[in-house]
């Protein structure tokens, strides 16, 4: 091989001595696929929450979901994985980027991060048929359920239930984006609790979070730990750590690595209390703010509005819709799956 390589770059540098550079190749830098600098932190929009309505993501002054964005080609497991030429496995990322396009078409480039795990599903698998998503393999099946806050003001829990609904998500509270950035209860988690409990219904909980370092991500911790004593929850406790724009927030010079130690931060205080902590994201933050291969040790719940899930990266609950309506709730609500291993 070494023999044959040697030959072929002797023969290239004769035909250039002979006849010029012109019609050479372009030769491609390492930086034409590295990711797009978020020094172009202009050029990436993030979430746009008020209190009360802390699960609308604005982009360019629009209101679209957190993570309405798309990949243009989704990836399978199996794509993931590529041989080099001596036959060794090597990383897809290492051989091209990844590129994804936001709701208006503009694409960003990505590298996929090699030290998180990728998720085992089958793409072609995700069907959704009038609006709902359903998964089944070999090895998993999705269950159907939602998540709500007090944007949906008074739940009739049993209609909900007989719907078909076969677990919840509930907004434990939520920071403030302003300077003071006071945390606050739902106004709807202790009604939303004890109704989902009264039914049946598997309950886990999340946090809006605004905070801007180690210690205010505790806090927040410890302001859910408090709050759910008498509580009994199954599934785990989210942090769902959010940007704010069209609007000054305190969040506005968390940089990439902070936000990974708050996220990190969170979730330990959430597992030395008994809970299993779990991250709420999107593409976009997955290629642009978590430092990914620092979060292997926690379960994800992934945000994408698309007729198919655009990550990479493992996740084991879905946010696949924002505009669901079912029996017992009057105003749209968040549509997710539960991935289960059989």
């Amino acid at each position: 091989m070494r023999r044959t390589l040697y030959g072929l770059l002797t023969i290239t540098f004769l035909l250039v001595t002979l006849y010029g550079c012109d019609n050479t190749a372009q030769s491609v830098s390492s930086e034409d696929y590295t990711a797009q600098s978020v020094s172009d932190e202009d050029n990436i929009e993030q979430s746009v929450l008020s209190e009360d309505d802390a699960d609308v993501y604005t982009v360019s002054g629009e209101d679209v979901s957190s993570s309405d964005i798309y990949v243009s080609d989704p990836l399978s497991a199996e794509d993931l994985i590529d041989t080099d030429v001596s036959g060794n496995d090597v990383s897809l990322n290492e051989l091209k980027p990844f590129t994804f396009r936001d709701v208006y078409g503009k694409e960003y480039e990505t590298t996929i991060n090699p030290g998180f795990p990728r998720h085992p599903y089958v793409i072609e698998n995700f069907i959704k048929d009038n609006g709902l998503m359903s998964y089944e393999d070999d090895n998993y099946i999705a269950v159907r359920g939602i998540d709500v806050s007090n944007k949906q003001h008074e739940i009739n829990w049993e209609k909900v239930k007989a719907s078909g609904i076969e677990f919840v998500i509930i907004r434990l509270g939520f920071r403030g984006y302003g300077e003071a950035g006071d945390i606050h209860i739902d106004q709807s988690f202790k009604r939303n609790m004890e109704g989902a409990a009264e039914n049946g219904i598997p309950i886990g909980v999340y946090f809006f979070a605004q905070a801007i370092n180690e210690e205010e991500a505790l806090e927040e911790a410890e302001f859910v730990i408090e709050n759910l004593e008498g509580y009994d929850i199954s599934l785990p406790v989210v942090y769902d750590p959010e940007s704010i724009l069209k609007d000054t927030a305190r969040t506005d010079n968390v940089s990439g690595e902070q936000f990974t130690k708050n996220a990190i931060t969170f979730c330990e205080a959430i597992k030395a209390a008994g809970y299993e902590p779990m991250i709420y994201s999107n593409m976009l933050w997955e290629a642009f703010k978590f430092e990914m291969d620092k979060l292997t040790d926690y379960r994800f719940w992934y945000a994408d509005y698309e007729d198919l899930p655009q990550t990479p990266y493992h996740f084991e609950f879905w946010q696949y819709s924002e505009r669901g309506h079912i029996a017992g709730i009057k105003n749209a609500v968040d549509y997710d799956i539960w991935i289960k291993e059989k």
